[in-house]
C-alpha cells in the first residue's frame, strides 16, 4: 500500500445530505447542482460541515493554529465522491484554512472551490470559516462615510541612512483644538491592504467613536530585522517620523493623543519604542504581539527571530514604568502565542499601565486585527482622567 494513503471509513451521509439519496444513489450531476445551492462549509450551533467532490486517497482540512499545522480529515460518503468533515467548534468565532488533497503519493493544497469566503495576507489567500454567530463589524464595510486621503510622505532618515516613503491618512473632518491625535501603524500598507484599514477609520470618525486621527501607515522591507532590533527603528520613529508628520498637519503635543499600533513582530516595536522613549507615546493598541516571556518556551522556537524577542522582553523588565499610559491587548486564541500575550497584560499592569485585554476565537490572522480595530481605538484615545 502506498505509504501516503490513510486508509478512510465511509461515513453514512449525514443529515444535511439525506435529500440526494432520497432517490438512491445520486449522479454526479446532481452532487454539482445539491452543493451549489448550499453556502459550505455550512454553520450551526457548536460546529460546521464542510464538504469536497471529486477523486482522492485523502483530504483534509489544514489550520494553522497553536504555533502548528492542524489537519482534519474529512471522510468519504459510500457509493459517492463526496468528501464531509463535521467540526466542532465554539461560537461567535473564525478562522483561516485550506484543503489538502492527496492523489498517488502527492498533496496538494487548494482554497475550498465551495467557499466563496476568502482573506488575504503577504503569503496569498485562505478560505475562511466563520462559526454560528459571527458577524463581521459593519464599519469596516463601506458605507458612505466621507473618505479620508491618502498621501505620501518622505522622511529623510538618518538613522537609516536612506530616504523612507510613508503613507500618511488624513482624515474628512476638521482637527480638535488641540490637533490631531497620531497613530503610528507598523506595517500600515499591508494593514490597508489585508485589513480594511481606511474603509474602518472614515467609518469610526464619522460614528463618533474615535476623534479624527492622523495616521502614518509605516512599512519596511526588512521588518524582521528592524522590529526585533528595535533601537534603531524607535529613533526613527521618534526623532525623524514624528517631525515630518508635524510638517504636514497639525498635531496635537499631548502624549496621550500619540498611539503606537501594531501586530505580531508590529507590536514588539510599538512596545519596544514605547519603552525606550517613556513619556512620547501614551497609548498602545499592541494586536497579536510576537512576544516571548517564558524563555522555556524558546526550545519550541528555534528561530533566532525569537530569541532576539526573548532579550528585548528581558530589557524591558528593566525599563523604566511607563507613565499615563493606556494599552489595549488582543490576542487569538488559536494562535501559538496567546498564553504570552496574556502575560503581557498582566506585566503591564504591573507597570503602572492602564489596559484592556480582549481574546477571540481567531487566528494569527489580518481579519482578526481588523475586527478588533474599533475597541483598540476607542480604549486608547477616550479621554484620560486627570492624575
Amino acid at each position: 500500500m502506498n505509504q501516503d494513503v490513510c486508509p478512510i471509513t465511509p461515513v453514512q451521509p449525514p443529515e444535511l445530505f439525506a435529500p440526494l439519496f432520497l432517490s438512491g444513489k445520486p449522479t454526479d450531476e446532481k452532487v454539482v447542482a445539491f452543493l451549489a445551492e448550499q453556502r459550505f462549509p455550512v454553520a450551526e450551533p457548536g460546529g460546521v460541515t464542510f464538504a469536497w467532490t471529486g477523486d482522492a486517497d485523502r483530504v483534509e482540512l489544514i489550520r494553522w493554529i497553536h504555533a502548528g499545522i492542524d489537519r482534519e480529515p474529512f471522510q468519504r460518503i459510500p457509493g459517492t465522491k463526496i468528501w464531509v468533515l463535521l467540526l466542532d467548534v465554539p461560537d461567535g468565532g473564525r478562522f483561516e484554512y485550506k484543503l489538502a488533497i492527496h492523489r498517488r503519493g502527492h498533496e496538494e493544497w487548494m482554497l475550498d472551490p465551495l467557499n466563496r469566503e476568502r482573506a488575504g495576507d503577504p503569503f496569498g489567500e485562505n478560505s475562511v470559516c466563520r462559526t454560528w454567530g459571527y458577524e463581521r463589524p459593519a464599519w469596516t464595510r463601506p458605507q458612505g462615510a466621507p473618505k479620508g486621503e491618502i498621501v505620501a510622505l518622505r522622511v529623510a532618515s538618518t538613522v537609516f541612512a536612506e530616504t523612507r516613503e510613508e503613507f500618511l491618512y488624513r482624515p474628512a473632518r476638521p482637527a480638535g483644538p488641540s490637533g490631531y491625535p497620531v497613530v503610528v501603524i507598523h506595517d500600515g500598507h499591508d494593514f490597508n491592504t489585508y485589513a480594511d484599514l481606511t474603509v474602518s477609520l472614515d467609518n469610526l470618525i464619522e460614528a463618533g467613536d474615535i476623534p479624527p486621527v492622523t495616521a502614518v501607515l509605516i512599512q519596511t522591507h526588512k521588518r524582521i530585522e528592524e522590529y526585533t532590533r528595535g533601537r534603531r527603528h524607535a529613533r526613527y520613529v521618534v526623532d525623524e517620523l514624528m517631525p515630518a508628520i508635524s510638517e504636514e498637519t497639525t498635531v496635537s503635543p499631548i502624549p496621550s493623543d500619540r498611539i503606537l499600533l501594531g501586530a505580531s513582530l508590529g507590536a514588539v516595536a510599538s512596545l519596544s519604542t514605547a519603552f525606550r522613549y517613556p513619556g512620547v507615546f501614551g497609548g498602545l493598541v499592541l494586536k497579536s504581539g510576537s512576544f516571548i516571556f517564558d524563555d522555556h518556551k524558546l526550545t519550541a522556537r528555534p528561530h533566532p527571530v525569537f530569541h532576539r524577542v526573548a532579550r528585548l522582553v528581558r530589557a524591558i523588565h528593566r525599563a523604566p514604568d511607563l507613565a499615563r499610559t493606556r494599552a489595549f491587548v488582543s490576542t487569538g486564541e488559536l494562535e501559538g502565542l496567546a498564553s504570552e500575550n496574556i502575560a503581557l497584560a498582566n506585566f503591564l499592569r504591573q507597570r503602572g499601565v492602564d489596559v484592556l485585554l480582549k481574546t477571540a476565537w481567531d487566528g494569527h490572522h489580518w481579519h482578526n486585527w481588523r475586527d478588533q480595530l474599533r475597541d483598540g481605538l476607542m480604549w486608547v484615545l477616550r479621554e484620560q482622567e486627570a492624575a
